[in-house]
């Protein structure tokens, strides 16, 4: 799908395409979220009658089942020379098993266990004074042992299975996209050079984008049932429950998707022209979008160029030194994350993240999974859109005159939009900086944009003036809403509109007319910048244009 920001800049990009990035799944046993369902399965493991299954089903007998799990995981280790690490709080995993991967040569299957505490939930079995009947059986949150089973898999690559030693021994799934891409592009006989999860080059671009494209198809919810069944019971949960047991018991996984990632990069001809293309742009819209500030690494290289390296601008704070700056555009809404950051030598991502599947409303179990993907493109395609349509600003032929003229909005009559007023101002702002929102916005988020945006409180603008004031827009085509729904969006070209007024009036008109009350003694700076050398131009051209049409500009403000 195509965007507009990718179109605008298309001649500078040797390729592009669009993967699904990060995957996380939950696996859990559906019968033992249950009180009854676990007893159900308590009583097929133990064998026997059900009294004598509920005479052993207490918290003793569950801590030795996570014992056993624990025992069997070290045990099996030693005997395969895989290593178990034992990890504090805070340490980065993924990056242990990373370094792991640099200095060794893997096959497939388990090739490290990572074991840290994380919360659980897990049964609590309360039992009378005697022990002889059960009083309460109650899931509780706790902190215990996950066992992180770093597996390679032929197809997939590296992907990691934590699960918990105590039953009914939760799960989660990790995977990433990128590592399937290269894998099936290696088989194909594509060259590429990837740096982390993201491919910096490649000899056919257009051959990787199509493999990547798989991941969006509805048969990547089977290829993704098959890679997690393929491991999680013959090398995670036989730890706990040997093949027998989990026959006897009808122990199946469900697998609803948690968390997912999809993005879109841009392969730059040249790293300058992406610096330059990526720089501009965030200085531009940065304000616009209320982004209070950005996070730039800066690297120990330039990126090169055509004609050699060029000075970029940078906002930010130094953090580390990475091989290539790295800074980070980053919007939140919610659960879901909408990013942009340069990647390497020459790729512009740009990336939708749903924190948490639900937020996007289309279920979550894995027969969703390209419905999930389906969203998370089309947030990444309008968010590129957004991007560009709040950048380049564009006002149509008549707009000026007609924006203080009455409106018409459905049976009602609605006032015009005066652009000279603070309120109108504030709301337009408002609106622009909601223009990524990926579900749109609803009167309330505006209200609270405003607030954010100006420092004014529910006294002086509420959510009834919000209400108004978005009729305003609509009655100008500025807002569209959706159908049936209470939420509201913004239109590329009206985006692109207000950019563009908010722009003239705020950078143009009002920095214009307060410079030609400056005096030709005034002091000056020696160094300007560009803009400052624009603003310049316009303030000696416009006091000139002043002087011959007999325009005598008031006194200068105290």
């Amino acid at each position: 799908m195509a965007d507009d920001f990718s179109g605008r800049y298309g001649d500078l990009l040797t390729g592009s395409y669009d993967c699904v990035d990060r995957m996380v799944l939950n696996a859990y046993y559906p019968m033992g979220s249950s009180s009854g369902g676990f007893r159900v399965w308590w009583r097929r493991l133990i064998g026997g009658s059900d009294a004598e299954a509920d005479a052993v089903l207490d918290n003793t007998h569950l801590m030795r089942l996570a014992g056993r799990f624990a025992r069997r995981v070290r045990a099996w280790a030693a005997d395969n020379a895989v290593p178990v690490i034992d990890c504090t709080a805070g340490e980065r995993k993924h990056l242990i098993a990373e370094e792991y991967l640099r200095t060794h040569s893997v096959g497939p299957g388990v090739f490290m266990v990572l074991v840290s505490k994380a919360p659980a939930m897990i049964w609590d079995v309360r039992r009378s004074a005697d022990g002889t009947v059960i009083g309460n059986l109650a899931r509780k949150r706790t902190y215990v042992n996950h066992y992180s089973f770093h597996i390679m898999d032929r197809q997939w690559g590296h992907l990691t299975i934590k699960m918990a030693g105590h039953a009914p021994f939760g799960a989660q799934v990790i995977l990433n996209g990128h590592e399937y891409v290269a894998v099936a592009a290696q088989a194909a006989g594509i060259g590429f050079v990837k740096e982390g999860n993201c491919f910096t080059g490649t000899t056919d671009p257009a051959g990787l984008a199509q493999i990547a494209d798989t991941l969006s198809h509805d048969a990547a919810a089977g290829r993704l049932g098959q890679v997690i069944n393929r491991w999680i019971y013959t090398a995670c949960l036989i730890f706990g429950l040997d093949l027998a047991d989990q026959r006897r018991t009808c122990f199946t996984y469900a697998y609803p998707v948690y968390q997912a990632e999809y993005s879109r990069n841009l392969l730059f001809a040249y790293g300058g022209h992406m610096d330059r293309v990526f720089n501009a742009m965030l200085d531009r819209t940065r304000s616009r979008l209320d982004i209070p500030a950005l996070r730039t690494l800066f690297g120990a290289r330039r990126r090169p160029g055509k004609y050699g390296t060029h000075p970029s601008p940078r906002v930010g704070v130094v953090l580390e030194t990475p091989a290539w700056d790295l800074t980070v555009f980053k919007v939140h809404f919610g659960l879901l994350t909408l990013k942009g950051y340069t990647k390497g030598a020459r790729v512009l991502r740009f990336e939708a993240i749903t924190h948490n599947t639900r937020q996007l409303g289309c279920g979550r179990a894995l027969e969703r999974f390209p419905q999930i993907v389906a969203q998370l493109a089309g947030m990444c395609q309008r968010f590129c859109t957004a991007l560009d349509c709040v950048d380049i600003g564009f006002i149509p032929d008549g707009t000026l005159d007609q924006l203080p003229l009455p409106a018409q909005l459905g049976a009602s009559r609605v006032g015009g939009i005066d652009v000279n007023k603070p309120r109108i101002r504030a709301a337009l702002a408002a609106v622009l900086a909601l223009a990524a929102s990926p579900s749109g916005f609803t009167v309330a988020d505006m209200t609270a944009k405003v607030h954010a945006m100006t420092g004014q409180t529910h006294a002086t603008y509420n959510t009834r003036q919000a209400a108004y004031d978005l009729r305003k827009l609509r009655g100008k085509q500025l807002v569209g809403k959706t159908a049936r729904t209470r939420r509201y969006y913004l239109p590329g070209p009206a985006a692109r509109t207000i950019s563009a007024l908010l722009t003239i009036r705020d950078h143009v008109i009002a920095p214009i007319l307060a410079g030609v009350q400056i005096r030709r003694h005034d002091h000056v700076p020696t160094r300007l910048t560009p803009i400052d050398q624009d603003y310049e131009h316009l303030r000696t051209d416009m006091a000139r244009l002043f002087s011959h049409l007999g325009i005598q500009p008031g006194p200068a403000a105290a």
